[in-house]
Parts: C-alpha cells; sequence; structure tokens
C-alpha cells in the first residue's frame, strides 16, 4: 500500500473539507490531493529521493504526498543543523531533489544537484495536473528516511516502508472519524518521526491541520483558541513552557479535546501541573521510535485522570508510565536474550508489521524471530502498563549496582529550585562511577548544590545521591526536547580534566 491512498481515500469522501490552514486559508483535500500529482509529475525520473529542508507547513505535506506519487523516498532534514552537517546528510542520501526554505538554496547547491524553494515548490505544485494523475501503485522503494536524532551517538538514517507506516495508521486511526469542525494544532518538526506519523493520523481522519512552524507558548494558545483546535501534539519543554505562560490560570480553551505529547520523557512535576490547568482536556502519553514508524504504547485520556486523582499508590504510579502496547505489536523485557517476567527490569525488545529496525546502510539489529531491540530499559507491571527508565546507554554502575538517571533526575525536579536536570555517570576511582546532576534553576531561585544533594538523599537510598551537583544555565536538548546526554557528560568531563 503506497501512503498516498491514505491521501486518496480522504479526498475521494472529504474532498471538499479543508485540509491545511487556517480557517478558510488552505487547500481542501481534494485540491491537496491535486497538488500532490503535479509535485509527483515533476519529481519523477529527476533524482532517487526528495529532501526536505524547512519548517513543517504546506510544502512539507505536499512535498510528502508527492514524493509517494513518484515512488521516491522522502527525506526530511533539520534545517538548524549547521551547513556542513546538512551537506553531510545529504551525501549520504545521495541522488536528490532537495526543497528548501528561502535562504538555504545558495548554501546546499553543488554540482549536480537540483535544488528548489519552498516558494518556488509552491508554484510548481498550483499548475495543472498530470496526465494521467495515478501516482506509484506499487513501492519499489521505501518511503522515508529519517535520521535518529543521535542522542547518545552518531544519527542513523532508519528507513521506513510504505507497509511499516501504513501499518501503523490502520491499526490506530478510524478512517475519516474526524467531524468536520475539527482542527489540529503540530508543532513538532518534519523531520521527526512524530511530524510524519502525526500528519498521516490526521489526514486519514479528515482533520483540519495547524502548523506552527516555531513554537511560542502564547502563540499556541492563542492558536488553540481563535482556530478552536481540537487536537494539540507537543514534546514535553513545550507543555512546560505553556504551564509557565498561563501562571496557576485554568484554560480556555473550550474545543480543546485532547492534549497529547511524547518524544521524550515528561517530568511528572509539569504532567500535574497541565492536568490541572487543562481540567477538561484529555491527555495522551505516545511511546515509539523512529524504527517503529512512531508510537508502540499509548497511556490514553482516563488512565492520565484516574491515576492523577487516585490516592492508591500503584493506580498513582501509572501517571508516570507509557502506557499499553497497541494492537499488533509484541514487547518482551529482556535480561540479555532471556525474556523476564512482569515487574523485572530489563531492555525493551518489540515485534509487529510496523516496526522496521532497518537502516539505510543495509544493518539491523533485529534478532532471527524479527525483534528489534529498543535500547531502552524498562519494566511492565501486572496489567500491562510499560515504564521507561531511560536508555540502556545511560545506566549508571555505581559499586556494581544498575541505577536508572531518570529515577533521580525525577527526585531533583521536584524541588521547588529546579526547572531542567540531567543525571550521569562520571568516573570515579572508588565506586567505578560518580552520580553527578547537571542542573537549571527556576528564573529568581537559588539554592546551593549541596542541598541538592542531600535532597536526593533524603528521597532516595544512599547509593543513588547525587554526589556532585553543577549548576547550569541550560541544557542541550533535541527540538523535540529530548536531553543529549553525551553532550552534558563530556562538558562535565572537560571540567575535571
Amino acid at each position: 500500500m503506497n501512503l498516498l491512498t491514505i491521501l486518496d481515500m480522504t479526498a475521494s469522501a472529504l474532498g471538499d473539507r479543508q485540509a491545511l490552514g487556517q480557517r478558510g486559508q488552505g487547500p481542501s483535500y481534494a485540491e491537496l490531493r491535486k497538488q500532490a500529482g503535479v509535485g509527483g509529475a515533476f519529481l519523477e525520473g529527476k533524482a532517487n529521493a526528495t529532501i526536505f529542508v524547512g519548517p513543517s507547513g504546506h510544502a512539507f505535506v505536499s512535498a510528502f504526498f508527492a514524493s509517494n506519487w513518484a515512488d521516491v523516498p522522502f527525506v526530511p532534514l533539520n534545517y538548524r543543523l549547521a551547513t556542513d552537517q546538512l551537506h553531510r546528510l545529504i551525501e549520504q542520501v545521495g541522488p536528490s531533489v532537495i526543497i528548501s526554505e528561502p535562504g538555504f538554496e545558495a548554501e546546499l547547491s553543488r554540482q549536480g544537484r537540483t535544488v528548489i524553494t519552498t516558494d518556488e515548490w509552491c508554484s510548481i505544485i498550483d499548475g495543472p495536473p498530470p496526465t494521467p494523475d495515478v501516482g506509484a501503485e506499487v513501492p519499489e522503494h521505501f518511503a522515508v528516511e529519517l535520521f535518529t536524532s543521535g542522542t547518545t551517538a552518531e544519527p542513523k538514517a532508519a528507513v521506513l516502508e510504505h507497509g511499516h507506516l501504513a501499518a501503523y495508521i490502520l491499526g490506530s486511526v478510524e478512517f475519516a472519524s474526524a467531524e468536520e469542525n475539527e482542527a489540529a494544532l503540530v508543532s513538532v518538526p518534519p523531520y521527526h518521526i512524530a511530524g510524519v506519523a502525526n500528519l498521516l493520523s490526521n489526514v486519514f481522519a479528515g482533520r483540519r491541520i495547524i502548523y506552527l512552524a516555531a513554537f511560542e507558548p502564547r502563540t499556541w494558545l492563542d492558536t488553540v483558541e481563535r482556530e478552536g483546535v481540537t487536537q494539540a501534539m507537543v514534546v514535553p519543554t513545550m507543555l512546560a513552557r505553556i504551564a509557565e505562560e498561563m501562571d496557576g490560570a485554568t484554560a480556555a480553551t473550550a474545543t480543546l479535546r485532547t492534549i497529547s505529547y511524547g518524544g521524550a520523557r515528561m517530568p511528572q512535576t509539569v504532567l500535574e501541573q497541565a492536568l490541572r490547568l487543562f481540567p477538561d482536556t484529555g491527555f495522551v502519553n505516545a511511546y515509539g521510535l523512529t524504527e517503529t514508524s512512531s508510537s508502540i504504547a499509548v497511556l490514553g485520556p482516563e488512565d492520565h485522570r484516574l491515576a492523577f486523582e487516585s490516592s492508591d499508590a500503584m493506580a498513582k504510579q501509572r501517571l508516570s508510565s507509557v502506557g499499553r502496547v497497541l494492537p499488533g505489536i509484541e514487547i518482551e523485557i529482556r535480561e540479555g536474550i532471556h525474556p523476564v517476567p512482569p515487574n523485572s527490569h530489563g531492555e525493551i525488545w518489540v515485534r509487529g508489521d510496523q516496526v522496521s529496525g532497518v537502516y539505510a546502510d543495509g544493518r539491523s539489529p533485529r534478532d532471527e524471530q524479527g525483534w528489534f531491540p529498543t535500547r531502552d530499559a524498562g519494566w511492565i507491571d501486572e496489567e500491562g502498563y510499560l515504564f521507561i527508565e531511560g536508555r540502556t546507554d545511560d545506566t549508571i554502575i555505581r559499586g556494581g549496582e544498575n541505577i536508572a538517571p531518570a529515577e533521580i533526575e525525577e527526585v531533583l525536579m521536584r524541588h521547588p529550585a529546579v526547572l531542567d536536570v540531567a543525571v550521569v555517570g562520571t568516573p570515579d576511582e572508588e565506586w567505578g562511577q560518580r552520580i553527578t546532576a547537571a542542573v537549571v534553576l527556576r528564573s529568581g531561585m537559588s539554592v546551593e548544590p549541596e542541598e541538592l544533594s542531600e535532597w536526593t538523599r533524603r528521597h532516595l537510598r544512599t547509593s543513588k545521591t547525587a554526589e556532585r551537583v553543577v549548576i547550569r544555565q541550560a541544557l542541550p536538548r533535541t527540538e523535540t526536547g529530548k536531553l543529549l546526554r553525551r553532550q552534558v557528560l563530556a562538558e562535565l568531563l572537560a571540567e575535571l580534566e
């Protein structure tokens, strides 16, 4: 199934419904389908892939479906990268048509490359439809190539076939299920799996999509109210800034039914604050990876409210979980190669039709039975709720004990002066590794590092005490809020030299 079929279905059933943009200011689904055909005919035969360098918006959506029409992989790149980094990624992709935000074309142009601006692209797709307008019936290539965020290693190009993404959409979204007045506000970038999967989900449901090219909390709140937004997608750092902007006032967003979040670990203090500020909005936590074509587990609105309002410690704990796995996904927690029972800790392995686990260089870490190692550490309780403890590479080994940084970070985040935190293991001659915390304080707050060390000692056992605390102005994170832990560690190690 070529992903263009998803747009074909919606354009056929809901052709007059607006697909993109502010009310009355964007193409209908029928118009978007026509533009995909025009753009696809332009791309056909010109290159082996379409590279997109720019923010989310009309050009991103039309280029994505045009690539499906032409049956060439769509490769969105992080336009915030330095020029030399972009060139390295482009060289990895190979011969391509590059669609770039105006201002990038001169930097990206090299001999043999076709570079057009997003403005030029939008002029191209306004042309007459191709004859015949059929698109690729049988996908011969993969659909999308996404470079992983590279938080613990260099980015890898993950390959997703049409069937992987289609399996996710068909298994999690009901076709044409959105009411005519529904609108989704999306703030994630196009080069993240959430941006691709969210596009396909909203198109399959028939929802109007509004993109914020640059996130700002006041603009986000104003857009929700002005556009009657019913569904919104954010990353944890965005939700924290929205809550801060609201300054304790209950949300004036009557239409907002759902806020979904993911892409990075959500501090429980931020989530609890948001649940108070948006009492009539359902929250959805989605956990997944690039290699799994987006979400493989979901914690839904009912679970959020029950956990938030419960006085039972076990039920309340589930607010920090990512919920239960989606239909069609198999999951195991393994210690080495062996599955372990509920409540046992280990590495998360998954299997299913939406799981790729293959990279552009042909490598795949899947085992012979098709199980993919996520490299995330976690555990599952008796009711099937999945808890994520962080990357297996992040584990601190102190005196032979494995310690998850996330547990210590969660405790530090509950200190009233702490805004952000990263916990890493630095070398220690006696214990092997020392627990070190880099902490960002809230504006106008001050606290001594020793007080924060004592705070962790009071709430956790001595072996999990943050032995060294350093104060930082900010922590390095990706645009989706993922902590660049290896960069934090490198900076701390440089200070110790």
